[in-house]
């Protein structure tokens, strides 16, 4: 809803967010540098009389220009209290429920950057500590500094490396995980690339051959979907919502109409035969292209 995949309409935003609320949907994710501040003050809208009926969970730490451009990642102590500061008033709120560091940063020991969230709940501020894009023994050295609510990742049948080390030491130490890119930023559900704005036409998956071999793909998913009377969203949603019940997809609607095909996910169960189909036709081999770009690969704590 805040520049990061072309215009969008605000007064749509806000209605898109009051309806999940009155769906009953309750945790809401946001990025300080989502629109350099926009989309917290969208929330902030949106939520005027309704904050104690959801979750807010914030990631924070991304520097950005005023053109945009992303600068790199401050994990330290004093930027993350700095940043919380800001997060605060521009979401018009007294705490912060899940607050998380975006990337990790290389600088900076992250039991130093859970530490200062953790003087942030001490001080009622914020009520618990999630992580993002980060590996399995870097969850490991944060959930021993301070108790670790959710690791929020991207997780689709598209997007699947997460199942090697990450999962399983999440699954060991109670920790969920709130999935993202769960369509793998609408190339699932057969999204095309917008115009000026649109960040998907930087990304691999997105890019010439790639992307025809990918969309190829989908013919299948489609088969599943007619079969069931459904569509490709809402299979794919399900099948993440089929992964366990520690696991929450977190939805990129940014209207009523997208918001109400992705609610229907909710209704549709996979059998196990239809999701091993499923996971055979998007094996990670057949996959073109990385998730992000290459430097951006190369800030994934959760790809080492």
């Amino acid at each position: 809803m805040s520049g990061m995949y072309g215009p969008s309409d605000e007064a749509e935003s806000v209605a898109t967010i009051q309806a999940a609320i009155d769906a009953g949907i309750n945790l809401l994710d946001t990025g300080d540098f989502y629109g350099m501040g926009h989309n917290e003050m969208l929330l902030a809208r949106a939520l005027a009389d309704r904050r104690n009926e959801v979750l807010l969970s914030v990631k924070f730490g991304a520097l950005r220009s005023p053109d945009g451009a992303f600068l790199g990642v401050d994990g330290r102590p004093q930027a993350v209290k700095n940043f919380a500061a800001y997060s605060l008033q521009r979401l018009r709120t007294d705490h912060i429920d899940i607050y998380r560091l975006a990337r990790l940063d290389p600088n900076v020991p992250i039991e130093d950057t859970v530490g200062a969230i953790a003087d942030l709940i001490r001080a009622g501020l914020v009520r618990f500590v999630g992580l993002s894009e980060v590996g399995a023994a870097t969850i490991r050295r944060a959930h021993a500094t301070h108790p670790i609510c959710d690791l929020q990742i991207e997780y689709s049948l598209i997007s699947r490396s997460v199942e090697r080390k990450i999962l399983p030491t999440l699954n060991e130490l109670g920790i969920a995980v709130t999935a993202y890119g769960v369509l793998s930023r609408g190339l699932l559900s057969g999204s095309q690339v917008g115009g000026k704005g649109d960040f998907r036409a930087h990304f691999p998956r997105f890019s010439g051959p790639n992307y025809e071999r990918n969309r190829s793909m989908l013919e299948a998913l489609n088969d599943v979907a007619v079969t069931k009377g459904v569509t490709p969203s809402q299979i794919a949603i399900a099948w993440v919502l089929g992964r366990g019940e520690n696991i929450v997809p977190v939805v990129g609607a940014r209207t009523r109409t997208q918001l109400q095909e992705a609610l229907g996910a909710i209704q549709v169960t996979l059998s196990s035969d239809e999701s091993q189909r499923l996971e055979e036709i998007f094996d990670e081999s057949k996959i073109a292209g990385a998730r992000y770009g290459e430097a951006q690969m190369e800030m994934l704590d959760s790809e080492r």
